[in-house]
């Protein structure tokens, strides 16, 4: 077996434009067009972006997972590690699996930064941000994936709902949640179910041309307001969940609740593009004949 492909990113920012280049193994990436003309279906390849934070509890349990799971076509996953002070660098090494890409922040720079370094980075048609806290199951992956494949979709979400395979801690986790989806559809005149789900399988040329700028949790709220305002509406997939509490290294926190409102406020006073009129340049078509079984996995 070859060395694990690590790469060490001490710079401040690793742009859409910028590739880094593997200590170990002699791993190069490529530039890619931002926004990608496609005329003919292209083989399905998924991204998996893992975002670590000290999570030696769990990250190897959800990347044995993740590796397990029946994905069609090639896919690839790329762990970030960010500043990670625990036991979870060591860990990565001694989990290293052949479609592993192993990322370093030599410092942490927070969730949003971690995802922005696996996106510039990501060499497959669409993408999915997947925590290392095992709230959510690696077995739902197929079902997300089975719209994009038969067509219906362009955009995934996985959403969590109550009563129905997810636990949520507390009544507040789920009040805050629907009021901050609330705010997004108010703003946005849409109709999504889960504004903050992790699972969102989303084009990867759709979000090397949308204007991310956080660095935080908000991250994953601007992602949402970025394809709401495009016009893109996600298709909804119920998943399982398990939440985390404080105690167990739950680390969103209130503030984070203003700066989602804040972010959704920022990107909604740009330009809007109606549903019908979204730009699907950026929505590759991907093929699905050499995957019927998976196409099929979910009643559309």
């Amino acid at each position: 077996m070859s060395p694990p492909v690590v790469v060490s990113i001490q710079t401040e920012e690793l742009d859409s434009g910028t590739w880094g280049q593997a200590a170990e193994g002699g791993f190069v990436a490529e530039s890619h067009s931002v926004v990608q003309q496609l005329h003919d279906p292209e083989p399905f390849k998924l991204t998996i972006v893992v975002p670590v934070f000290n999570e030696e509890n769990t990250v190897r349990q959800v990347l044995e997972g993740l590796v397990a799971q029946p994905i069609p076509g090639d896919f690839e996953i790329i762990v970030v590690d960010d500043g990670s002070t625990d036991r979870t660098k060591e860990i990565l090494q001694a989990t290293w699996h052949s479609r592993h890409v192993c990322v370093r922040h030599e410092t942490n720079r927070g969730k949003g930064a971690a995802v922005r370094t696996g996106i510039s980075m990501a060499s497959g048609t669409h993408l999915l941000v997947f925590d290392a806290d095992s709230e959510y199951d690696p077995a739902d992956i197929p079902s997300l994936i089975a719209p994009i494949l038969s067509g219906r979709a362009d955009v995934v979400y996985g959403v969590r709902v109550r009563g129905a395979g997810a636990l949520f801690p507390s009544y507040i986790n789920v009040v805050g949640n629907w009021l901050m989806t609330a705010a997004a559809n108010l703003l946005y005149g849409s109709a999504i179910s889960d504004l903050h789900t992790c699972l969102k399988l989303v084009p990867v040329p759709m979000l090397r041309h949308m204007q991310l700028e956080e660095k935080g949790f908000g991250l994953d709220t601007e992602i949402s307001a970025e394809l709401l305002r495009r016009g893109f509406r996600p298709f909804e997939i119920p998943v399982s969940y398990v939440g985390r509490t404080r105690e167990e290294g739950k680390k969103i926190r209130l503030t984070d609740a203003f700066r989602c409102l804040e972010v959704l406020a920022r990107v909604r006073l740009r330009a809007r593009t109606r549903y019908g009129a979204r730009d699907m340049s950026v929505a590759p078509r991907v093929s699905m004949a050499m995957f019927p079984e998976v196409a099929n996995a979910v009643d559309l």
